[in-house]
């Protein structure tokens, strides 16, 4: 079993004759010495479509098994068309909050999370903002960008991943992680930026979703794969699946019709060197690896993560700068999740 430490954040491999299956135990990293806790009482079903041997049985594999990838991705529901039309609005500089409120009035569930959201601690008008259009001239049109964003995909990135090791809501906090971070260092570097960052941050793992059931029916070949702890998860995606989570993120941002920075932000977010200098994509491959230090949502692909040796200089950040940008990523979370 491979096993990521939370607290310094080595990976290290267990052989499962050494753990005690069925029982919750705990024991000192061997880096940090921190304590590390497994509960091995549930294991996640991985047989679904295996001989007996444990090989997957009659699984489609290279190009077919690609294009049905591709296929699946068409399954996902598209971000609700009210957030885009607001999107419009608020860019339009002729457009003004009544029209904003006209909107919403014709979807009620998501007025009603935008004022839950907006009133929570994180935007420090807790109880305060009681209509859209006190929304919109209290917090501004760049806020509320942030708000659709965040209601837009809350629903679709919470479920439970188990070919990834992440719990119910796990995925969600790491891109509300990646989102903040984004943000952040977008502010740093070019706050023109922060908008398409926080944006690309949220949605830069949506192609987990769809990859999820494939690395379930293949688990056996993934662990073959990366017993020897000199290949990433992401390098397994990409041997095994002939596509990795960022590639299907990609086309799912062409399906919604997202603008092309992002997608190619999303597209290379793990090798923003390969992204033709796109400073968007160092942004969040930042992110993701501050994001992955903060603990959150951290499942079996965080192990053996690599922050690309060009990224620092790039933003022209400094080591400093990230236990303080971890902080901030940190506390937004935690404030935005008390609603």
């Amino acid at each position: 079993m491979r096993v990521t430490c939370s607290n310094c954040h080595k990976g290290f491999i267990i052989p499962d004759e050494r753990l005690p299956m069925g029982k919750k135990i705990s024991f000192p990293c061997p880096a940090c010495k921190e304590t590390i806790q497994l509960d091995l009482r549930e294991k996640p079903s991985r047989d679904n479509g295996l001989r007996a041997d444990n090989k997957p049985a009659d699984l489609p594999t290279g190009e077919a098994l690609k294009q049905r990838i591709l296929r699946h991705m068409m399954d996902l529901p598209p971000i609700p068309q009210t957030i885009f039309k607001a999107r419009e609005i608020m860019t339009n500089p002729d457009s003004d909050f009544k029209e904003l409120a006209n909107l919403f009035e014709t979807d009620q569930a998501i007025a009603a999370k935008i004022l839950k959201l907006a009133n929570s601690p994180y935007y420090g008008y807790s109880g305060k903002i009681t209509s859209i259009q006190r929304a919109s001239v209290i917090l501004g049109h760049r806020t509320l960008v942030e708000l659709l964003t965040v209601i837009g995909t809350a629903g679709l990135l919470g479920n439970k991943l188990v070919g990834y090791w992440l719990d119910s809501g796990a995925l969600w906090k790491h891109s509300l992680a990646v989102a903040f971070g984004s943000r952040i260092i977008a502010s740093k570097t070019e706050p023109a930026l922060s908008n398409d960052a926080f944006t690309s941050g949220l949605i830069h793992d949506v192609g987990k979703l769809i990859l999820d059931s494939y690395i379930q029916e293949r688990w056996e070949l993934f662990e073959e794969f990366m017993v020897d702890g000199e290949h990433t998860f992401l390098d397994a995606e990409k041997k095994i699946l002939d596509l990795d989570h960022a590639e299907v993120a990609s086309e799912v941002c062409k399906n919604w019709n997202i603008p092309e920075p992002l997608t190619v932000a999303i597209r290379y977010h793990h090798h923003p060197s390969q992204s033709n200098s796109s400073e968007l994509a160092y942004i969040v491959h930042v992110a993701d690896a501050i994001a992955m230090m903060t603990g959150l949502g951290l499942g079996i692909d965080g192990t053996l993560y690599q922050m690309d040796d060009t990224a620092m200089a790039f933003l022209n950040l400094r080591e400093e700068n990230l236990n303080d940008i971890m902080s901030q990523v940190l506390e937004a979370v935690q404030k935005i999740s008390e609603q």
